[in-house]
């Protein structure tokens, strides 16, 4: 009756139902993986989204398929305040990035063509592509003191049905940002291939440590062509407006084609809707107000969770370049399930295992960078005991 790519294993793992009989029976909980930005105390204010919302050409409705000008306007302008020329008609608004990804394996795989995603990296792309009856591979990120692009990985995991390959800049939850020379390898794979360049650029603002040779955007790459994807959901802390896009660039030959088909593919759907379009126009303007309290906000619980870690210790906080989550190198002396068991049945605190991420190894943690200051801090001292103990 279903279709096979809706034949997930969708049962519940043994975290998630702790975390069920946890909260059924009423015992607090300190949430260490909370990335919803409007649970944490972050964004705007009511009366400025109530504002900006309040706009009276949302009373109209006036479909353009790749948005409304004034949105893709706005969008343009984003990119030019950080010093990246790009033209509103290269852009396409998507009611999401997870929507832009949609688009983007329509427009450039058959069912059965393959996309090379990063490993470690969020754990949607799978689901995203899955539907679109294309198959992900994983390209090893490797760790030495600071996480690189494994080039033998990358070109081992090509083969003749690869259509693109998707980074992510930077990676959640690695938090490490394309360099230069990243990119110059990826762009040439793609050149030699005839392949796409996918970025998933949505924590960009958010750099926190130095990152000689970081990549801002992919747009203006030369030679290939490229698509920057990003969004208000992480921009502007409003993941519930719902408003993406996606940037093309590269070869006029390639883009123009391909902004053809995208905009019929945007066209049968026609789903970002007029009043968050609108609104973006303002929020976008207004973002600094956001994104300077997160800020220092992420930098705050990274100082604390590396001070969190004694002499001599058995943990390590891995370096953070950007975004919003870090990771920790735990001892193998427990699987990273075990550990995160322990951390929640013992001492009321929740993070996530590796694997949720796709880790190629044990052992490792993942803790969110926006739970409020004083949570977070309770949260870290416990997971250091507990890592200790």
């Amino acid at each position: 009756m279903f279709s096979r790519r809706t034949s997930w294993d969708i049962s519940a793992t043994p975290l998630a139902e702790a975390v069920a009989r946890r909260t059924a029976e009423g015992r607090p909980l300190l949430d260490l993986t909370e990335a919803n930005p409007t649970r944490v105390g972050l964004g705007f204010s009511p009366a400025a989204l109530r504002e900006a919302l309040a706009d009276p050409r949302a009373a109209r409705y006036e479909p353009n398929p790749l948005g409304l000008a004034a949105a893709r306007e706005a969008i343009a302008r984003y990119y030019a305040e950080r010093g990246h020329a790009v033209v509103p008609e290269r852009v396409v608004v998507t009611a999401s990035t997870s929507e832009a990804y949609a688009f983007l394996f329509k427009l450039l795989a058959d069912p059965g063509d393959e996309a090379l995603v990063p490993e470690p990296s969020y754990p949607l792309f799978a689901y995203l592509a899955g539907l679109e009856s294309v198959r992900t591979v994983g390209y090893p990120l490797r760790y030495d003191g600071e996480w690189h692009l494994d080039r033998h990985g990358l070109e081992s995991a090509l083969s003749a049905r690869t259509r693109a390959i998707v980074t992510v800049s930077p990676n959640n939850p690695s938090g490490s940002f394309l360099k230069a020379d990243e990119l110059a390898l990826l762009s040439q794979v793609c050149g030699e291939r005839g392949l796409v360049l996918i970025a998933d650029e949505v924590f960009s603002d958010f750099a926190l440590d130095p990152a000689p040779g970081r990549v801002e955007t992919v747009c203006g790459t030369p030679g290939v062509l490229a698509f920057a994807l990003s969004g208000i959901s992480k921009i502007g802390a409003l993941p519930q407006l719902k408003v993406g896009w996606m940037v093309a660039s590269g070869p006029e030959a390639l883009v123009e084609p391909a902004m053809r088909r995208l905009e019929v593919i945007a066209d049968t759907y026609l789903s970002a809707s007029t009043p968050s379009q609108l609104a973006l126009v303002a929020l976008l303007a207004r973002r600094a107000e956001v994104q300077e309290p997160l800020r220092e906000r992420l930098r705050r619980n990274l100082e604390t969770l590396r001070a969190a870690r004694g002499p001599g210790a058995s943990w390590q906080p891995l370096k953070v370049e950007g975004g919003w989550s870090a990771v920790l190198r735990v001892p193998r002396t427990r699987s990273e399930q075990e550990w995160a068991l322990a951390l929640l049945e013992e001492d009321g605190v929740l993070v996530h295992p590796g694997f949720f991420f796709d880790f190629p190894g044990e052992a490792y943690l993942v803790v969110s960078l926006i739970v409020p200051p004083e949570e977070f801090a309770e949260g870290v001292a416990r997971l250091g005991r507990r890592l200790e103990g």
